[in-house]
């Protein structure tokens, strides 16, 4: 049997991954806030405030990951969830927004491999880390994205030195994608952000790929025997 779980899979590149995977077999389970707005055949949803620590520990302690992996030979993990702010130069950037920035981006998703590598066992297993070029190079205003991306990626680097028995693992960049939070991005004071201005050309040029077309790229990849060749790339380079 073949399982998936993928984070923050109602919206933009998360949805577009969902639909992938279950054309190639897959059952899913999805997990963030809301639901996708239409119904999948193959698709289980879980609504999951993934900054709210205490409550993904708990759902992670829960028999409804393992109930779910159960009888699973193939199993990927997709840490697709993400947000961009805050979005200001240090000292501007709000304690409680920080808090949920790594909550989101670190914290849910070092808890959910760590759940889905322990319910798998035996199985070809996969996690998937959703990072960013903000990850490898630093950004004015991205201080807190940026560190928590780069935090991703050495996750991956360290599971990878773990050396666990049929796992792969890889941190992959999707490029810039005309998503939401790509919108939140453009909805930025400039005084919060001096490069707003490439931003807002890159939309207005067509510089931003469409969700599902990088989301059938990352698919592909992670379905391929090529994954966990590297534990750090980038959809650019597939």
């Amino acid at each position: 049997m073949k399982k998936a779980i993928i984070t923050g899979h109602s919206k933009g590149l998360g949805a577009g991954m969902v639909s992938c995977l279950i054309d190639a077999g897959f059952e899913v389970l999805g997990i963030a806030r809301s639901a996708l707005s239409e119904d999948l055949a193959g698709l289980t949803e879980v609504a999951l405030d993934l900054g709210d620590t205490a409550a993904v520990s708990a759902f992670a302690a829960s028999s409804e990951l393992s109930v779910f992996l159960a009888g699973a030979t193939e199993a990927i993990l997709i840490n697709n969830a993400g947000i961009v702010e805050p979005i200001a130069p240090v000292g501007r950037q709000d304690a409680g927004k920080i808090a949920q920035s790594v909550a989101v981006n670190v914290t849910a998703a070092l808890i959910l491999s760590d759940t889905f590598v322990a319910e798998t066992e035996g199985a070809d297993r996969r996690v998937v880390h959703i990072s960013s070029g903000a990850g490898r190079n630093a950004y004015t205003g991205w201080s807190v994205y940026c560190a928590t991306k780069a935090a991703m990626d050495m996750h991956v680097r360290a599971m990878v030195e773990d050396a666990i028995d049929g796992l792969k693992a890889e941190s992959i960049a999707p490029g810039v994608i005309d998503t939401g939070m790509q919108a939140t991005i453009r909805a930025t004071p400039e005084e919060d952000f001096s490069i707003l201005g490439q931003f807002k050309a890159m939309k207005d040029e067509g510089g931003l790929a469409k969700a599902e077309d990088t989301a059938a790229k990352i698919c592909s990849h992670i379905l391929s025997d090529d994954f966990g060749a590297e534990s750090i790339t980038d959809v650019r380079n597939f």
